[in-house]
């Protein structure tokens, strides 16, 4: 068994090229991708994995990798047929619903389907190019809707206009309808018409047959008058305003007669008479009858002609009734006129408010600002009927006549005031207009508008004059939102030549520093680049979509060479932390070594900079087995001095006498015991100066080995250290200095210095004598040299009485423990935390006190010199307290941007122009003191004025700094 795994572990490593032999892990990895590249199959991978994973994961993790990669592609091409076996069932059906096929798009996204690869890509273009195509197919089915609705409206209008104009808009009017029939037909043929909403056939072909059944009614009318203008025996047509173009013609056809004698007067017989009126009052009865039923029970639409038929008879036989049925026939017809007439007055109503808004769409401006006075009076006398005054209503074809007004729609337009006097036009356009909304808000309020004139044309007549100042206003108002969306596609068009110049700027980057290793350099650069990306300006989803793909390839191409380098440096650290594991694992730890590694570590961090938490993380992995050395070594330390000194007691007595002085918040008891604490921290020092006489027996025990050992050493010594401190007066001398006695054993013990017995130099009779001895610690002349007279060295009792520099140097008390420096440190760190915040609280109380002296104008409430601190003297006090006694005045606006100014403290918005402009002047005036040097006198000046919350802010926000120094 275990050769067959043997000669399978071979197989494998020559297959690898060596990864299972290799002598170290980043070498196993780097053959490792090197096989990989070579492509091979994934039961090959899975065997090597399989083996490798046991004996390196680091090297087996770009295995792991290219195995789980591959699952991901084959799970992913299964989700990919199985969406698109689902696209091309909605693609099939004959009616796509847009509803299925957005959903597909989203529910693919959310299943993880790639989307972006084909054939998902091709599947998603087809969806959306058939989703819009139906859209634009609804759009045009509402165009053609709003198409027939204006047809109908020219025929309308045409059947008010005279027969004349009727007959020559005839054969454009024709072509127009036959043109929307065709278009209409064109739709219905589309492929994609069966997908299309279920709303929308029924709509088109709604509106087909009203403007069918329209235009054939007038095209049957206007046959009838043209055979009536003909033929005088020939019907006239049911329009009014042609029956009397007719009326004219024949009128004028016709001979005029020879002028006679005016006929007399035949006499009627009363009899006769009689008659005439039963005649005429039976006549008029069965139509009045008529209207007064139509009237109280509500009939609008009937009432209208029941009305006309009346009016008619009222032609014949209104001369032969009598004042009572005169009466009944007037008030019969008044209450027809005003049942006719209440839903158009509501639809006008209407009308008039939505003319109202569209007009308010577009804001006057005076471009003057001096106007004459007569001209504003013009406009208002040409645009007040307008917007006051009810409009008349056209009223339908055969309705919109009367017996006083029988042309019918040529009274309305000057009733309206469409056409202004020529004064008031002029004035008019002299007006200019800005828009009141945005580019998108404006959108929304025309298309909010016409759907609500489209809805009250639906429900009721009509209203040609209103809506020409409608479509107007609208039109007006749309110039604006053309702008709007004429800037929106520049600003887009320059997005995306930004956004493409910043991608291509980068792959000149990529290819200028392809030999860069300023790594730092590079990061910098892909941060700005990142930077520059996330600022540019909006796009829509799909453009930006398109270009994020493109950004991030380029962007992952410019940062592949820092990426390797980076992988490269974390396998150079992790070496190293490998390194400091050993390390710290030995019984004895290196200083020189840790600080060697250390280094190397700086180098490599300085050289390749990683990710923030990368490196912090790494750093932390490396410096975790170290500092459990350093710290193992220092519990030996601390276990070897376990018990506290004198010292180390009273420092720590000390530090929790700080921490109750700080539970108490008072600033006397914190400042003693933080005095108490250095003292106990320079305890030994002076206790050793003041400490008392030890017993004799004490000192002769300490003393006697050393005096023993000096006299055995030296027995001729007289001027020596040692000889002195046995005369010493207080008794103290360096072998009873109260040192711990383990310190006493380590202290070295100083040989006294040797006489000096006999020099060197020539001792012939007649020579110089020797040279003065020279003292110890004193370099000079050569021995046996003589003295020089002027010299440095001619005068050898110049430094003799100066001890040597190391011993002037004070001793050193004995180091502390670790539990009392650090209860030490802590507790003066509280100690000065505490301080400043009861600095910071007498502070704000003081500035409370001097608001609320300015807001009493109590001068006696002014705080003290002492409790305003030392930015504050006397005199500036003074001062205030003198502003505060006077009387107030207004507000000192200019010393409190003088006071922001000197503290740097922000100014309100709505004082940000005075602040600039007193900027200004301040740069005019080279010798006069600056804000920071008068904020004393600027305080003055702001608490002589008087008192508001705004001030009172303004001037807090100042002193608060100011006060501080």
């Amino acid at each position: 068994m275990s050769s067959s795994k043997t000669n399978d572990l071979q197989t494998l490593d020559r297959l690898t090229g060596g990864a299972f032999t290799a002598a170290t892990s980043g070498e196993r990895s780097a053959r490792v991708r090197e096989w990989l590249l070579s492509e091979p199959s994934l039961e090959q991978m899975n065997e090597v994995f399989h083996e490798l994973s046991a004996r390196d994961k680091g090297a087996a993790k770009a295995l792991r990798e290219r195995i789980e990669e591959l699952r991901r592609a084959r799970q992913q091409d299964a989700v990919a047929a199985e969406w698109s076996a689902r696209a091309l069932e909605l693609l099939e059906v004959a009616r796509l619903n847009i509803a299925d096929a957005l959903a597909w798009q989203r529910d693919a996204a959310k299943a993880g389907a790639p989307l972006s690869r084909e054939p998902l890509a091709g599947l998603k273009t087809r969806l959306a190019e058939r989703v819009r195509l139906i859209e634009d197919l609804q759009h045009q089915v509402m165009v053609q809707r709003e198409t027939a609705v204006l047809l109908t409206q020219r025929i309308e209008v045409l059947s008010t206009k005279s027969l004349t104009e009727a007959q020559a808009a005839h054969e454009a009017l024709s072509v127009d309808v036959q043109q929307w029939q065709s278009q209409a037909q064109t739709l219905q043929a589309e492929p994609v018409w069966p997908s299309v909403d279920l709303k929308f056939p029924p709509m088109l072909e709604s509106v087909g047959v009203q403007l069918k059944a329209v235009w054939e009614a007038f095209a049957e009318a206007l046959a009838v008058a043209h055979r009536a203008w003909d033929d005088p025996q020939a019907p006239m047509p049911p329009v009014p305003v042609w029956r009397e173009d007719i009326a004219r013609h024949r009128g004028a056809a016709q001979p005029e007669p020879a002028p006679a004698a005016p006929p007399r007067t035949p006499k009627v017989d009363p009899s006769q008479r009689q008659a005439l009126r039963q005649q005429a009052t039976q006549a008029v009865l069965e139509v009045l009858q008529a209207v007064e039923k139509e009237v109280s029970e509500g009939h609008g639409k009937a009432t209208a002609g029941a009305a006309a038929s009346l009016r008619q008879v009222l032609k014949q036989h209104g001369r032969h009734l009598d004042t009572a049925l005169d009466a009944r026939v007037h008030a019969a017809l008044t209450a027809a006129g005003e049942l006719e007439g209440w839903q158009r007055w509501r639809a006008d109503q209407i009308r008039q408010e939505l003319v109202a808004k569209a007009e308010a769409l577009m804001k006057p401006v005076d471009p003057a600002p001096a106007g004459s006075a007569t001209e504003a009076a013009g406009v208002a006398a040409a645009t007040g009927p307008v917007a006051s005054e009810p409009q008349a209503s056209s009223g339908p074809v055969a309705e919109g006549a009367s017996a006083d007004n029988p042309s019918g729609g040529a009274s309305q337009d000057s009733s309206e005031g469409l056409v202004p006097p020529p004064a008031a036009a002029s004035a008019a356009r002299e007006v200019r207009k800005v828009p009141a909304l945005g580019g998108r808000k404006m959108q929304e309020a025309l298309r909010q508008l016409r759907e609500a004139w489209k809805q009250t044309d639906q429900g009721g007549l009509p209203n040609h004059g209103l809506w020409r100042r409608f479509d107007a206003a609208c039109n007006e108002a749309y110039s604006a939102v053309q702008l709007w969306l004429d800037q929106t596609r520049q600003s887009a068009a320059a997005q995306r030549t930004q956004r493409t110049g910043l991608i291509e700027e980068v792959r000149q980057w990529t290819a200028a520093h392809a030999q860069d290793t300023d790594w730092r350099g590079q990061i910098r650069a892909l941060h700005q680049f990142g930077e520059r990306w996330r600022s540019a300006g909006h796009m829509s989803e799909k453009a930006y979509a398109e270009m994020q793909a493109q950004w991030k390839k380029v962007i992952q191409q410019a940062g592949e060479r820092l990426h390797a380098a980076q992988q490269g440096s974390m396998e150079r650290r992790q070496a190293l932390i490998a390194r400091a594991r050993e390390m710290a694992a030995q019984p004895a730890l290196r200083i020189d070594a840790v600080k060697a590694l250390q280094q190397q570590w700086q180098q490599e961090a300085q050289a390749v900079p990683l990710e923030r938490k990368t490196e912090q993380k790494l750093w932390d992995t490396f410096r975790a087995p170290i500092d459990e050395a350093f710290q193992r070594k220092g519990q030996e330390r601390q276990q070897q001095a376990a018990s506290l000194s004198e010292r180390d007691r009273a420092v720590l007595e000390a530090s929790r006498a700080l921490d109750a002085a700080n539970a108490e918040g008072d600033v006397s008891k914190i400042r003693q015991a933080m005095a108490a604490l250095d003292a106990a921290l320079k305890g030994p020092t002076a206790a050793a100066a003041s400490a008392p006489a030890a017993p004799a027996s004490v000192k002769a025990g300490a003393g006697a080995a050393p005096a023993a050992a000096g006299q055995a050493q030296t027995p001729d010594v007289s001027t020596d250290g040692s000889a002195d401190s046995a005369a010493d007066p207080a008794g103290l001398g360096a072998a009873e200095a109260p040192v711990a006695p383990d310190e006493a054993a380590l202290q070295p013990v100083k040989p006294a210095p040797r006489a000096v017995v006999a020099v060197r130099g020539d001792d012939r009779p007649g020579a110089r004598g020797a040279a003065p001895a020279v003292p110890a610690g004193r370099r000079d002349a050569r021995p046996g040299a003589p003295a020089r007279s002027g010299e440095r060295g001619s005068r050898p009792d110049r430094f003799q009485d100066r001890p040597a520099r190391h011993e002037d140097r004070e001793e050193r008390g004995p180091r502390l423990a670790d539990a009392a420096f650090r209860a030490q440190r802590e507790a003066r760190e509280r100690a000065e935390l505490a301080l400043r915040k009861l600095a910071a609280q007498a502070h704000g109380e003081t500035l409370t006190q001097l608001l609320a002296a300015w807001q009493n104008r109590q001068p006696e409430q002014v705080p003290t010199a002492q409790a305003l601190g030392r930015a504050v003297n006397a005199a500036t006090r003074q001062a205030w307290v003198q502003a505060l006694g006077a009387q107030p005045g207004p507000e000192a606006l200019t010393a409190l941007l003088r006071l922001e100014m000197a503290a740097e403290a922000p100014t309100p918005a709505e004082h940000m122009p005075a602040r600039r402009a007193l900027q200004l002047q301040l740069l005019t005036r080279r010798n006069e003191p600056g804000p920071r040097e008068t904020w004393g006198q600027d305080v003055a000046a702001a608490l002589a004025g008087a008192h508001s919350d705004g001030a009172a802010r303004r001037l807090t926000g100042a002193l608060r700094h100011l006060l501080r120094g």
